[in-house]
């Protein structure tokens, strides 16, 4: 599985996607707001999601992992 973290420490504004969702290279999987800026964090590759850490409010540490894709 590819895990996906984050690249800045930040706060979750949302989450696109739900566990079992088949996505796209270049999809937008969360919205990571940073420095009063959204940042869309994106599928590096096609995949399915295999699991979901994070919610909407959640705070972030930089490379924590987001979620996880297969």
């Amino acid at each position: 599985s590819v895990a996906i973290k984050a690249p800045m420490p930040g706060n979750i504004m949302k989450v696109n996607v739900k566990v079992g969702d088949s996505v796209k290279k270049g999809d937008v999987l969360v919205v990571l707001e940073a420095m009063k800026m959204e940042n869309d964090i994106c599928a590096p590759q096609d995949g399915v999601v295999a699991s979901i850490n994070v919610k909407s409010g959640d705070s972030v540490k930089t490379d924590e992992v987001l979620l996880t894709l297969n």
